[in-house]
């Protein structure tokens, strides 16, 4: 047996995260931090663009970790709410004259109430009934968009044309580079709140009900509003993403927000690593940057090739990054104590 093979072979279930597991540690933040300011400086302003949607879809893949790693709840309705996040943003932009800055907080207020409400009646259902009433919900977002009696605020059919910010105070940099390192600012903020809700009361209240929910209301706490809140919460966050998506897209349109999206998302959180944080930027790398991977693999059979690398991964990591970052740990240790 390799070294790899036995370390990996010790490494613990990653079903139930820890909270403490839920983060990196200090140094290790610092230096993914420093990366992610340092890098655009030397690329091109497309894969600028690029790096700026893996922040954003890592927004969203966060979002959902936090309703199923640490609430325990499924969904495949999360495009539903990016696209209520989108268009909100772009009707305040486009139709308002708002601040694009200003246009986020709203959208994740508008997405959280959205969330929260969907919750009330999703509380009767679980697992794998749950998916279901959250799939019809995004299978059904595209076609509410399209009615006529929005097509003025939406542009039906056609969407809508958002116009890309320019940096404030007259800064030397490009459109993309600002609107990348404003994104970042927006994922450390959310990724700080979202570390302190989990280790918070609510946050323990999550875990508790994913755990065991019949034991958690058997402590005194109430199911029902925690788990419509984390749907909330979840909602909330994925709106943000869902503006950001729009200003860093320049268009919204009600194709654009299906469920291959939302399904993409769910892939991306399996990829980091169920309810380790962490883990959202890499899966969120994972489904911007394979398929564009597997179409220079061979153009006419890149969903062939998209799917074998996914099986490859899944079959290899099957508890996605953090179980990576657990091997490479252990690996570490054990080279200093040799």
């Amino acid at each position: 047996m390799s070294a790899i093979e036995e370390v990996a072979s010790e490494a613990p279930a990653v079903e139930a995260v820890p909270k403490r597991a839920m983060t990196l540690g200090y140094g290790t933040s610092l230096v993914v931090l420093g990366l992610l300011v340092i890098a655009p400086m030397f690329m091109k302003n497309f894969i600028v663009f690029q790096l700026t949607m893996v922040l954003i879809y890592a927004l969203a893949v966060l979002a959902l970790n936090i309703l199923t790693g640490g609430s325990g709840q499924f969904s495949l309705g999360q495009s539903a709410f990016y696209a209520v996040g989108a268009y909100t943003s772009a009707i305040l932009m486009e139709h308002v004259g708002m601040n694009y800055a200003l246009t986020l907080p709203i959208a994740g207020i508008i997405c959280f109430g959205f969330g929260f409400l969907f919750g009330q009646p999703a509380l009767r259902l679980s697992g794998i009934y749950l998916a279901l009433a959250t799939f019809a919900l995004a299978v059904a977002m595209p076609q509410l968009l399209k009615l006529g009696v929005f097509e003025h605020w939406t542009g039906g059919v056609q969407g809508l044309v958002v116009t890309k910010p320019d940096a404030p105070f007259g800064l030397p940099i490009s459109q993309d580079r600002w609107l990348y390192y404003f994104t970042l600012v927006v994922s450390i903020a959310i990724y700080i709140f979202s570390i302190n809700l989990l280790k918070s009361r609510s946050g323990r209240a999550f875990m508790a009900i994913r755990d065991n929910e019949i034991a958690a209301s058997a402590m005194g706490i109430d199911v029902a509003l925690y788990k419509t809140l984390a749907f909330g919460v979840s909602a909330g966050i994925t709106g943000v993403a869902g503006g950001l998506g729009a200003i860093a897209v320049q268009f919204v349109a009600p194709d654009g927000y299906t469920i291959t999206l939302a399904i993409s998302l769910f892939l991306g959180m399996v990829v980091g690593g169920v309810g380790w944080l962490p883990g959202s930027i890499v899966g969120s790398a994972f489904i911007i940057f394979v398929p564009n991977i597997a179409e220079g693999i061979s153009k006419g059979l890149s969903g062939a090739v998209f799917g074998v690398l996914l099986f490859l991964v899944i079959f290899l990591v099957p508890h996605g990054a953090r179980q990576v970052a657990i091997v490479a740990q252990q690996l570490i240790g054990k080279l200093k104590k040799g």
